[in-house]
């Protein structure tokens, strides 16, 4: 009975959010389906669920941005990253004009960057699930651990967001220095990507972003980044090296499709590498640290 009535409020809150401030979609559905399904189907199930919870309240607070998006309370940098981004790591072209590396990209395309950034961009969320999901067979005091750092990382990711709401280099190519708070999101280089394969992945992917003019910090890159931190505890030479060179991967595709300033990739390092050990600290110093033990317990 109790479990019905958790799932009764926690379906009436999820709606009535999604619905009333969100604004429902497809996806709120799909996801709802089969939530609530591995939830009543079988305890191991429901177990698995409640064991991702923080990567679920990760999607469901990431996707509620747009309720309030950030460029309405603080004002939107646009030229600030792009002259810092040029001064700090700008390349000097044979007209001796000063690019940004993105700049430099954009001009300087291969067909096999395109299709290696895109790879490396598709798996920037499905890797640290996996990992995580390997973690939950193999090693559920690490799997709290990264689930829960992932979350806690994110969330400062957010907090930054708000307080310093910073457009995307693409962002200059197609609109300047202008503000426009209506613009969509791109998916600017990753377009090559789907043009080699005839498809519009990520074209459909950016066009439903909840928040274009939040380029600092670069959680594309604290992702593997948490990955690299957290496998690093499992002395695995061989799951070091995938996950150092997954932390290359991303970051170099991030400057290359023109989604990030290499300023916004090493604030998204620094923001994984101080949620870490913030994180670490919290859980093992305060009584946070009671709270995942119980957890562990449930697990």
């Amino acid at each position: 009975m109790e479990k019905r009535i958790v799932l009764f409020f926690g379906s009436l809150a999820y709606f009535g959010w999604n619905y009333f401030f969100v604004g429902l979609r497809p996806e709120h559905v799909g996801l709802y389906v089969a939530l609530a399904g591995l939830y009543v189907a079988h305890p191991e199930t429901r177990r698995f669920v409640l064991a991702f919870s923080a990567f679920i309240i990760y999607w469901i607070v990431y996707d509620s941005m747009r309720v309030i998006p950030n460029y309405m309370v603080n004002p939107v940098h646009v030229a600030e990253p792009y002259n810092l981004e040029k001064a700090l790591f700008g390349l000097t072209a044979t007209d001796g004009q000063r690019l940004t590396l993105n700049e430099y990209f954009a001009q300087n395309t291969h067909p096999f960057l395109d299709v290696l950034t895109g790879l490396f961009y598709l798996n920037w969320v499905p890797i640290p699930l996996l990992f995580a999901y390997w973690l939950f067979r193999h090693n559920k005091p690490l799997f709290l651990r990264f689930s829960y750092g992932f979350l806690f990382t994110n969330l400062l990711g957010f907090l930054i967001y708000y307080l310093y709401p910073a457009a995307p280099p693409w962002y200059i190519e197609l609109h300047g220095f202008e503000l426009h708070f209506d613009t969509p999101g791109n998916p600017a280089g990753l377009l090559k990507f789907d043009a080699f394969f005839g498809i519009h992945l990520f074209a459909g992917m950016y066009s439903k972003s909840a928040n274009v003019f939040a380029a600092i910090p670069s959680l594309h890159s604290a992702y593997p980044m948490l990955c690299l931190l957290y496998g690093w505890k499992l002395q695995k030479k061989w799951l070091n090296i995938a996950f150092a060179i997954f932390v290359a991967g991303v970051w170099f595709a991030a400057v290359y499709t023109r989604h990030h300033y290499v300023i916004d990739v090493i604030a998204g390092a620094a923001v994984a590498v101080g949620g870490y050990l913030l994180f670490e600290f919290l859980t093992t110093k305060t009584p946070l640290r009671r709270r995942i033990n119980a957890l562990q317990e449930r697990l």
